[in-house]
């Protein structure tokens, strides 16, 4: 896979930073499924695509002006 097209992870505390939640808001959507994460190392750390919670973001803000 060219490095060009390997998703840019966040940690949970830079995708609270991006997303201006807690970190147990994020936590929360993702037992609820609402985002998706990538677990990684041994202690199974969460990652967040950058994409994903671009992704998350629009969404939410289509269903409020709806």
């Amino acid at each position: 896979m060219p490095q060009n097209q390997i998703p840019e992870l966040l940690t949970l505390k830079e995708a609270c930073e991006l997303l201006r939640v807690h970190a147990n808001t994020l936590r929360n959507w993702e037992k609820e499924g609402k985002l998706q994460t990538i677990r990684i190392g041994t202690r199974r750390d969460r990652r967040f695509t950058k994409a994903s919670l671009e992704q998350f973001f629009q969404t939410s803000n289509q269903a409020i002006a709806a």
